[in-house]
């Protein structure tokens, strides 16, 4: 027996029955409510040691918790620690660097820029800029200022009859149904006041999507939701509806997402609403399953075919794909096959491995993908090498939050940024990281109405406007910093990496390939060239 659980016994079998004599006699045989509450001290004493009792006594003979059994009631001390560690590792004990995924210091430069308060550093950096893996620039003694006309990038290849001018930084794919309708309404009016782009995730396109005019990115996932038949597979019909909607400016097809590639979806019955079911074209009350791949091809010929097929039924607006990078072969295989059939996406979207909001098992999050630096690094390359790069632009999405992290993915081959918690925290996230549960504190990603409606839409998007824009202001400083008055000037030598105590260039760590260099004759680099060689059009 444990000394608690002699302590249990002892207050149960001594203290217990004391105390109800006590009482007792306190109120002197008169067992009325005014008797009871005459002797305050007597009565929550004799209450505090029977709920001890009772419940010692359910957790000793009945509890399945080894650790309740051996120390009843008090175990559950720990317990309730244990459910506020976060925030107390959060508030009171990680240092302004050190937390993941956002450090305190990046959060709160999101929240500040995003007020529209004061934004800058005293008394110098806390970071280890002498670590293994920190990144850095090389500033110019020419510094200039990056042209208005600069700011923007047109998406849209030869075959792309209504192409998007799409700003440097956009919102990233973040669902109805995993953020609350008022979040996604914010977001949108934020797009709408600060001329940017918002990605509906593959959850389609809701009323609050459209409500505010917001340019739309409509994210089509393995369940095509909001295109789809009965059975799953897909519908042109219900598609080109909402593709012809002026607000929906381009189109990507969702491969795969860096929170948990290659895994499919379940949304289950009871979440399925009646609006819900309308938006998604599902049918009320029943579980939706999205399938880790799409029914509609299963080789890089079909993927391309598709994204034809889409363009003409969009009437020829901007048709891409996102994926996070992982087997490099098949992504090799998927270039092979717009050289072979001539088919190009409009641009390709890069999702890091670092995640998002989406719930997903913590194997997939941890070790599946490639980093968005590196991945974006490498698709870049292998469109200069197929000679194809200045038909299909570079989107490069992966934990955004500051001026820096936009000009590194430009710096290695993105024409634009997307943002998604970042864009979160502008509307007010704190990283609680109970974006699964439903029960998001800050009303954000969560379908709990009573707690939606904590966000005040017309507020909440200003910021939203206010951290684009100073996030933007930024990377137009860092460009201008380094003496180039257009990003798209920026190269990988530009972007520096502490490696082994010294600072070398991605181009030094890594391989760059030369225009057309994987299929003009030319050696190809050992980092490419065994990939090249195998992947085929035909299948992944």
């Amino acid at each position: 027996m444990t000394p608690v659980t002699r302590l249990y016994w002892a207050i149960a079998v001594i203290l217990m029955p004391l105390s109800l004599l006590w009482l007792h006699s306190s109120i002197e045989h008169t067992y009325s409510i005014q008797a009871l509450i005459s002797y305050p001290f007597q009565l929550i004493l004799f209450l505090v040691l029977l709920s001890w009792t009772l419940l010692g006594a359910f957790e000793l003979f009945f509890c399945i918790s080894n650790l309740r059994r051996n120390y009843p009631v008090l175990a559950n001390l720990r317990y309730m620690l244990e459910y506020i560690r976060p925030e107390i590792q959060q508030y009171f004990i990680a240092n302004n660097v050190e937390e993941k995924p956002f450090s305190r210091e990046r959060r709160n430069l999101i929240y500040r820029r995003a007020k529209g308060a004061d934004d800058t550093l005293p008394f110098g950096t806390e970071q280890d800029i002498l670590q293994d893996g920190y990144r850095s620039i090389a500033h110019s003694l020419s510094t200039t200022e990056v042209d208005e006309e600069h700011e923007r990038v047109s998406i849209g290849g030869p075959d792309c009859k209504q192409p998007y001018s799409a700003s440097r930084l956009n919102i990233s794919a973040l669902s109805f149904g995993s953020l609350s309708s008022t979040a996604i309404a914010a977001l949108n009016r934020g797009a709408a006041l600060g001329n940017f782009a918002h990605n509906t995730g593959e959850g389609s396109i809701s009323q609050h999507h459209l409500e505010h005019g917001g340019d739309i990115i409509w994210q089509i996932g393995t369940g095509y939701f909001g295109c789809r038949n009965p059975d799953g597979t897909f519908n042109g019909d219900a598609f080109q509806e909402r593709a012809s909607l002026d607000t929906v400016k381009m189109i990507e097809i969702k491969l795969s997402q860096g929170a948990k590639p290659s895994h499919g979806g379940v949304l289950p019955g009871i979440k399925v609403t009646e609006e819900i079911s309308k938006i998604r074209l599902v049918q009320v009350g029943e579980t939706v399953l999205s399938p880790p791949t799409h029914p509609e091809f299963n080789c890089p010929e079909g993927l391309l075919k598709f994204v034809e097929h889409l363009r003409n039924l969009s009437a020829g607006k901007p048709i891409g794909f996102k994926l996070c990078l992982g087997k490099k072969i098949e992504f090799l295989a998927i270039i092979k096959a717009m050289l072979k059939y001539d088919i190009y996406p409009d641009f390709i979207t890069i999702d890091g491995a670092e995640g998002g909001t989406g719930a997903a098992p913590v194997e997939f999050s941890n070790r599946i993908g490639t980093p968005c630096i590196e991945a974006t690094y490498f698709v870049n390359q292998i469109l200069v090498g197929a000679d194809i790069r200045d038909r299909v632009k570079i989107i490069s999405s992966g934990q955004t939050a500051t001026g820096f992290d936009m000009l590194e993915k430009i710096i290695v081959g993105a024409d634009t940024v997307n943002a998604g918690r970042s864009m979160m925290m502008a509307l007010g996230c704190i990283q609680a990281q109970s974006c699964n549960t439903n029960h998001c504190p800050t009303g954000i990603a969560t379908q709990n109405a009573s707690r939606a409606r904590a966000i005040d839409v017309p507020e909440k998007s200003e910021r939203v406007r206010n951290f684009h824009h100073a996030t933007v202001r930024a990377f137009s400083e860092l460009c201008g910093s380094m003496g180039h008055s257009n990003p798209c000037n920026l190269q990988p030598s530009d972007l520096y990496t502490r490696v082994g105590g010294e600072m070398k260039t991605f181009d030094q760590i890594y391989k760059p390939l030369t225009p057309g260099q994987l299929h003009n004759n030319e050696p190809i680099p050992e980092y490419y060239r065994d990939d090249w060689l195998k992947a085929t059009a035909s299948n992944f």
